[in-house]
């Protein structure tokens, strides 16, 4: 098999070899590749993209492999998986620089980093990959404080269409550092990330649980102290759970406080437990790296249906009203809203390709279910964001289960698009990485 890319080091699995179904998919989508490359090195890399431009076989590239689309497999294609690729290495321990490897999972990175008494503001869940998170964003429980995971990024290094290896900082290639801090997979496929670490201690952190009654008071009161609360803070409440009860689910108001002073702490959480009505408070003294959840492995056939968007200070109050109603009602998708702004807001709106600073908040609505239950629920689906849609601006990429024209054009708006468009012509002209929410060469 390694003739089918020659001096390929790395592994390739191709439909007759063991372990291809596993090797074919991706955690949530399934597929049927003609050829999975496991690089071993970064010249692997070179030598993969190299192959895989050559043959004009569609490429996918898989970190984590939790894209809702499934961007980390495809049909008769090439993916190169760079799961070994996985490296952590602390690089100036005065500057808190750590360097990672494309194909390491932010699991892996939080357990690294603990006994350094280090964390990165990143998703919230082990498994993701730190690649895929990272290019498009990385809205998890340190964001109010320290912004989006690629806020953190000092460095990159990027095997482009052409199997160049290209750096890229605030020094180096400065506009593709713009465009990769959002703009996806677009423009090549970064073998390493080099980031600024902080100083972390345990955090307080659980849920603060509400009746189901209780939803429609105590969001909107939740959403107006988050405007006001320690940069800390961060929190996301989340309703409609169908295995707690679908529209009589509680609400459940995860926080997390980012410091582990107990007086701090009260004061910060003090004023959720107000809001109503406490039915269960789980929250306490945690190591960071606790904090990050194991990622659900749906069985076969379960599909996920995702849609996600961003609300504005003036829109608050009724994207929360509406969102209370259709979460209290038969058929309701699982709603959860995320707390943004801090941080976030503190960069300048063009300084990265994430185009959606002032935000106040992000939700999700997510529809889990065989075929039959997605179609049957579509219509309630399309009817909610329908009525939202005045309401509510863009799309968070990372939550996102289409990756059609106007999912691309709801993530990137017409100057950051064009912008972007102007770097991949220089970097990806014939458009190899096609394998994302797409921007075609200008």
């Amino acid at each position: 098999m390694s003739a089918v890319v020659e001096g390929f080091a790395g592994e390739i699995v191709g439909p007759e070899d063991p372990g291809y179904d596993a090797a074919s998919r991706t955690v949530l989508v399934g597929g049927s590749p003609a050829y999975v490359l496991r690089p071993a090195s970064v010249e692997d890399v070179r030598k993969a993209v190299g192959y895989a431009a050559g043959s004009g076989l569609p490429l996918a590239v898989r970190g984590g492999g939790h894209a809702f689309p499934g961007f980390g497999t495809n049909d008769g294609g090439v993916v190169i998986d760079l799961v070994n690729l996985a490296g952590i290495e602390i690089v100036d321990k005065d500057k808190h620089v750590v360097r990672i490897g494309g194909g390491a999972t932010w699991g892996q990175v939080a357990a690294a980093l603990a006994p350094h008494g280090l964390a990165i503001s990143s998703g919230d869940t082990r498994s993701v990959g730190v690649g895929g998170l990272t290019l498009t964003g990385g809205i998890g429980w340190k964001v109010r404080k320290y912004g989006l995971a690629l806020d953190s990024l000092v460095a990159v290094e990027v095997v482009t269409a052409n199997a160049d290896v290209v750096r890229a900082s605030a020094d180096e290639n400065q506009e593709l550092f713009w465009a990769i801090r959002g703009g996806g997979g677009n423009f090549g496929i970064v073998t390493a990330f080099e980031f600024a670490a902080h100083p972390t201690t345990d955090i307080h952190f659980g849920k603060v649980v509400f009746a189901a009654n209780e939803i429609a008071e105590v969001l909107p009161r939740w959403a107006e102290y988050l405007r006001t609360a320690p940069a800390e803070l961060t929190s996301i409440a989340s309703f409609a759970n169908p295995f707690l009860g679908g529209p009589e689910a509680p609400l459940e108001i995860q926080v997390a406080y980012d410091g582990d002073d107990a007086e701090l702490a009260a004061q910060a959480i003090d004023p959720i437990r107000a809001l109503g009505t406490v039915l269960a408070d789980d929250v306490t003294l945690t190591p960071y790296a606790e904090v990050l959840v194991d990622g659900a492995v749906p069985p076969p056939g379960i599909q996920f249906v995702t849609r996600s968007a961003f609300v504005d200070k003036d829109s608050v109050p009724e994207v929360l009203r509406i969102l209370a109603a259709a979460g209290t009602s038969q058929g309701a998708p699982i709603i959860a809203v995320r707390s943004v702004g801090g941080a976030v807001a503190q960069v300048a709106d063009d300084a990265t390709a994430y185009a959606h600073r002032q935000a106040e908040l992000m939700f999700v609505t997510m529809t889990v279910g065989p075929p039959p239950v997605i179609e049957a629920t579509r219509p309630a689906r399309e009817q909610l964001w329908d009525t939202l849609s005045p309401h509510v601006s863009g799309a968070y990429a990372n939550f996102l289960s289409e990756a059609g024209d106007a999912d691309v054009a709801a993530v990137y708006p017409a100057t950051t698009y064009e912008r972007l468009a102007a770097v991949k012509r220089e970097y990806d002209p014939e458009n190899v990485f096609a394998g994302n929410h797409n921007v075609r060469p200008a």
